[in-house]
């Protein structure tokens, strides 16, 4: 897949001008072209344009992240999950659909998917567990692990871009 001025789109390597941008839009994602133009020595029009090819490479995007904890996720649980008698896919594609998981991974291993989930307190975990999650065909066995402690939370950066 190619953009506008031919650069294949998996192919496309940020400079340091890009990562620099990234890491302000990091910072505060609303962060006008202008204000990263002043911090960086550089033209709104330039920033405007790093930030478009960032954006149209797929390199970027800028959303709105929340943390779970802040939203009064007091528990979070990482669930692998075995899946018998449908495909993993399917399975996985229901488990999106809930509202308590932050992330639904398919994977190769003991495990068919791996869940990231996240709940206010142990009456909500009992009910996504027991019912929520246990209403979902093709379920097979759950190995859920409790998160005692958050070493790192960084969903905005892919590590050595």
């Amino acid at each position: 897949m190619e953009d506008e001025a031919g650069l294949k789109t998996n192919e496309y390597i940020p400079d340091d001008l890009d990562m620099k941008i990234i890491r302000l839009l990091q910072e505060d994602g609303r962060t006008s072209t202008q204000d990263i133009a002043k911090q960086l020595n550089s033209t709104s029009s330039t920033i405007r344009k790093r930030i478009r090819r960032l954006e149209d490479t797929g390199t970027m995007k800028v959303v709105a992240v929340t943390d779970f904890a802040a939203a009064g996720y007091d528990l979070l649980l990482a669930i692998g999950i075995e899946v018998d008698s449908r495909s993993a896919e399917d399975v996985g594609m229901d488990l999106a659909e809930l509202p308590e998981v932050f992330s639904v991974n398919l994977t190769t291993g003991a495990n068919d998917i791996e869940l990231l989930v996240g709940a206010r307190s142990f009456d909500e975990l009992s009910v996504f567990l027991h019912k929520e999650v246990a209403g979902i065909e093709g379920i097979g066995r759950l190995f859920p692990g409790l998160t005692i402690e958050v070493y790192k939370y960084q969903s905005e950066m892919v590590p050595n871009l």
